[in-house]
């Protein structure tokens, strides 16, 4: 029983919470970026360098035991069993890495702003010191309060 309360309360700490939330959010952010380099990115890219649909982009290493090549894309390469080299299917997963990255470089970049404490502005001075009795009395004063004394005006 002590090792279940134990558990029960590494398990509502907030860091957990909070971690499991951040995984959570983090896959729902992946498979949206996945959609974004696959569906948005790569087809434009592909179409500027020539009709290349770069999740069919791959290397035939070995010929299928149930058909012979060339395969028109991994799915039909995997179907007959050949072994690929899939280079288009890299290609986007690093796309999709760098724009995580960069997200999430952004995201920790905008906390830290928000945690930065704004350095505090200099305090002007309202009091000066008496030159005679060394007493802080206001800017403003032409008399010492203290000892009776005259002051420059400045």
């Amino acid at each position: 029983m002590a090792l279940l309360k134990e558990f029960k309360e590494f398990a509502m700490r907030g860091n957990v919470i909070d971690l499991a939330v951040g995984v959570v959010i983090g896959g729902a952010f992946g498979s949206i970026v996945k959609s974004l380099v696959d569906d948005v990115i790569m087809p434009p890219i592909g179409l500027l360098i020539g009709n290349v649909d770069f999740s069919n982009l791959f290397i035939v290493l070995k010929e299928g035991t149930k058909q012979a090549g060339p395969y028109v894309s991994v799915a039909a390469a995997k179907a007959a069993g050949a072994v690929t080299l899939n280079i288009g299917l890299f290609i986007n997963a690093l796309v999709s890495f760098l724009i995580v990255a960069f997200a999430i470089f952004m995201l920790v970049k905008a906390i830290n702003r928000l945690k930065r404490e704004e350095a505090p502005a200099p305090v002007e001075a309202t009091t000066k010191d008496c030159p005679h009795c060394l007493s802080s009395i206001p800017l403003k004063a032409t008399r010492c309060p203290l000892c009776t004394s005259q002051l420059d005006a400045a």
